[in-house]
């Protein structure tokens, strides 16, 4: 049997699977975390975004606003929180909370309801130095 054929779409393969700060149409590399790759990783890494940049800096590349987010159920969130997600809460006629979102329709399914909501970053700031990688598995 003729071996597989290798992927010519493998970063499409790659992110289209579960993988961290990977969205549909975007990948986040904490800065923090690419500058605390050994130094061989961080050149190949740079020599990788010379290359982008060189082939599609011509593009207009609008600046990136990037809040740290997780799924998060409603009734969990904070009024920043619900704000930020586009959603907010009030009394209802009968006293109980009621969530809408910002076309004011009534969530019904509230506490099963998951929205992306901003979260405080759980990753250091690049300025707080280099961040030890997780030890290797033993052999």
């Amino acid at each position: 049997m003729p071996p597989e054929p290798s992927s010519t779409t493998p970063v499409q393969d790659y992110l289209d699977r579960p993988a961290p700060g990977a969205t549909e149409n975007h990948l986040v590399v904490p800065r923090s975390l690419a500058q605390s790759m050994p130094l061989r990783w961080q050149q190949v890494f740079v020599g990788l975004m010379a290359d982008l940049h060189d082939a599609y800096g011509h593009l207009p590349w609008p600046d990136y606003k990037v809040i740290p987010s997780r799924w998060e159920l409603l009734v969990d969130l904070d009024e920043e929180q619900l704000a930020a997600a586009g959603y907010h809460a009030d009394l209802g006629a009968d006293g109980d909370l009621e969530y809408r979102d910002a076309a004011e329709r009534l969530v019904t399914d509230a506490e099963h309801r998951r929205v992306l909501a901003p979260v405080l970053d759980p990753l250091p700031e690049a300025a707080a130095g280099r961040v030890e990688p997780r030890p290797a598995a033993p052999l």
